[in-house]
C-alpha cells in the first residue's frame, strides 16, 4: 500500500494531479465515497491557494494511524508572502481577492483536524486530517 505522495504545486494542472493522487490514496485507506469528495475538495482548496497566492509550493498526502484509528493527512506548504492576519482569513466571508472567501474556513469544516501557521514573507503551512469513522 502506498503511504505517502508528494506533489510540487505551481499550476492548475498540479491541482488536478494532487486531487487524483490524494483520492487514490484515500481509496486505498478505505474512505467512503462521501469522504472521498470531502478530501478531494479540501486538497483542491489548499492547492488552489498555493497557485493563486504563493505561485509554488508542495502538498504531501499520507496515510496516518493513531491507536486503532486510521486516516489521511494533507500538508500544504509554500514559501509565499504569508497571511498577515490568520484569524481574519479564517472568518467566513473574508477574501483578499474578491472571491467568495470560503476556502480556508470551508476546508476546516470539511476535515476532522485543521492547523495553519503563517509568517509574513516566510510562507504558509496548512495541515489537515480526516479519520475513518
Amino acid at each position: 500500500m502506498l503511504t505517502e505522495v508528494r506533489v510540487q504545486i505551481s499550476s492548475d494542472a498540479d491541482i488536478v494531479i494532487s486531487r487524483q493522487k490524494g483520492r487514490a490514496l484515500a481509496v486505498e485507506i478505505g474512505f467512503t465515497q462521501v469522504d472521498l469528495t470531502l478530501i478531494t475538495t479540501a486538497i483542491s482548496e489548499l492547492t488552489r491557494n498555493i497557485v493563486e497566492y504563493a505561485k509554488k509550493g508542495e502538498v504531501i498526502i499520507r496515510s496516518i494511524h493513531s491507536g486503532t484509528k486510521h486516516g489521511i493527512e494533507i500538508v500544504a506548504h509554500d514559501d509565499g508572502p504569508g497571511i498577515a492576519d490568520v484569524a481574519l482569513a479564517m472568518q467566513d466571508g473574508y477574501s483578499s481577492r474578491n472571491s467568495l472567501g470560503l476556502g480556508l474556513p470551508g476546508t476546516k469544516r470539511l476535515m476532522d483536524e485543521f492547523d495553519i501557521t503563517s509568517r509574513l514573507g516566510a510562507g504558509t503551512t496548512v495541515k489537515i486530517k480526516k479519520w475513518i469513522r
